[in-house]
């Protein structure tokens, strides 16, 4: 099984800067990939981008550029390093961790960013 563990989430103003980390510790199994998205209330859940054990990444349209998933010193650590917040947004972040071959994906329990203006 896979825990994940993600930490980071706050209040931060518009135009500012946060960075998330996401720690996932794996039984008998290998992760592929990890990556984060998030949800707003009322809302679904959103991809906002994802890292290969590679570390090939790919990002949402809406935040590339913008947003950037690195690799922690730790194995099976990411972070996500998000700039120039847009204002308004509440949405709690989630971390994920998969594998291709059986497909899955393992979530952890979110955190929760506050953009203010």
């Amino acid at each position: 099984q896979v825990r994940l563990v993600e930490s980071g989430g706050g209040l931060v103003q518009a135009g500012g800067s946060l960075t998330l980390s996401c720690a996932a510790s794996a039984t008998k199994l290998t992760i592929d990939r990890m990556g984060w998205h998030r949800q707003a209330p009322g809302r679904q859940r959103e991809f906002l981008g994802a890292i290969t054990r590679r570390g090939s990444t790919n990002y949402a349209d809406f935040v590339r550029g913008r947003f950037t998933i690195s690799r922690a010193g730790a194995e099976n650590s990411i972070y996500l390093q998000m700039n120039n917040l847009l204002p308004a947004v509440i949405a709690c972040y989630y971390c994920s961790a998969g594998r291709f071959l059986p497909d899955e994906e393992y979530w952890g329990q979110g955190t929760q960013v506050t953009v203010s203006y």
